[in-house]
């Protein structure tokens, strides 16, 4: 399954998850953005940036919208989905910004536009 440059994946593809905070930056700017302008560079079918209410993770500090001293470093997260060739030949130019920063990849199965498949979701 081959798609086009920026064209939607049909069936099995690749999902790939990168977890930040809105304080890392890559040369003075939101990691987040400069991985959505790299993705979008790289031709994937779309990327999309989740900011998170509470959190989480190594550091084990929450990171939370309720407390005022903290609210100004919450989760983010930044979500990818293509083929899986387009996302794994994508992978050396996120690890170039990426370093310790947790990245996981999953199988996904992109449904076709319009209405759910007879049987299921």
């Amino acid at each position: 399954m081959t798609s086009p440059q920026g064209a939607r994946p049909r069936g099995g593809a690749l999902r790939l998850t990168v977890f930040l905070t809105e304080s890392d930056r890559w040369e003075h700017r939101p990691l987040s953005t400069e991985i959505v302008h790299r993705a979008h560079t790289a031709g994937l079918a779309g990327a999309t940036v989740f900011r998170g209410i509470e959190g989480y993770g190594a550091s084990s500090v929450v990171h939370t919208a309720r407390l005022l001293s903290l609210s100004e470093d919450l989760p983010v997260t930044v979500v990818i989905v293509d083929a899986e060739e387009r996302v794994r030949a994508f992978l050396p130019l996120l690890g170039a910004v990426t370093g310790e920063r947790l990245v996981t990849l999953e199988p996904v199965e992109v449904l076709p536009p319009g209405p759910a498949p007879e049987g299921g979701a």
